[in-house]
């Protein structure tokens, strides 16, 4: 009954005009009053922001803030893949036959996570990560991989939380939350960044400007709240790192795995 509930105010919370309120406000100077509280209520690390607390203007500015140079090493290994965020990975493993199997206990397909792209074919049999960003984390989102960016895809879609009540008890959040999907050609195939947005998440930003040739650890796009990112890698292009992911808590730049050519 309970968890009905929860799923009943859950739903009727979901509606983008909520996560517009929301945004404005936390791009509102008003917000900035908060800020403080916010760090402490979330631990944030605030000494690695890139500014003191009292030069952000909103409570948003706060949130995307940048990092001290350097406190993110991005692991050099070219044929590494690197998280791109902060996160606690939440989901790992083999794509088997186009479909992600128990994430949190429920199933999703790629073809209704990539929205039907023609892309699909690519990662029928390949390799899922799924990152689960705090509060707590810092929400910028970088480049996994150096190469190309050859498609860019905007999928509207509902503002469901993402967090483990979310994936847990919602029907499959993530390929019915609004999403931005990054596609990247590497040297050893073609990975996919889904950008999952979440609950009161105003927007998920591409940074500006936005070039098509990118370093690995490049900035990319950043969160205007918690969110997730999916990351997909095309079949026999990847081998997950010896000391296991799912379960790890990982910072950005963070090496993940091996590349390789199938």
């Amino acid at each position: 009954m309970m968890k009905w509930l929860l799923r009943s105010m859950t739903e009727l919370s979901s509606r983008k005009w909520i996560s517009r309120i929301t945004g404005k406000l936390a791009h509102s100077s008003a917000s900035r009053r908060f800020i403080s509280r916010f760090a402490a209520a979330y631990g944030i690390k605030t000494e690695e922001a890139e500014m003191p607390l009292s030069q952000y203007k909103t409570l948003n500015e706060f949130f995307t803030r940048r990092l001290k140079p350097g406190l993110r090493p991005v692991h050099e290994g070219t044929d590494a893949l690197v998280s791109p965020v902060d996160a606690l990975i939440t989901g790992a493993g083999e794509i088997n036959s186009g479909t992600i199997v128990n994430v949190k206990g429920q199933d999703y397909t790629i073809d209704e996570l990539l929205n039907r792209s023609p892309r699909t074919a690519n990662y029928m049999n390949g390799y899922y990560l799924v990152l689960y960003l705090s509060p707590t984390d810092y929400h910028r989102i970088h480049t996994p991989v150096s190469g190309r960016i050859v498609e860019r895809e905007h999928i509207a879609g509902k503002v469901y939380p993402v967090n483990d009540f979310g994936l847990r008890h919602m029907r499959r959040v993530l390929s019915r939350n609004e999403r931005l999907i990054t596609y990247m050609q590497h040297s050893a195939g073609e990975v996919a960044v889904v950008k999952v947005g979440a609950m009161n998440v105003s927007s998920i930003q591409y940074v500006q400007p936005l070039t098509e040739e990118m370093h690995k650890g490049d900035e990319l796009a950043y969160f205007e709240f918690g969110s997730t990112v999916v990351l997909l890698l095309e079949d026999s292009t990847f081998t997950p790192r010896e000391n296991g992911l799912l379960g790890a808590k990982v910072r950005m730049g963070e090496p993940l795995g091996t590349l390789h050519e199938e």
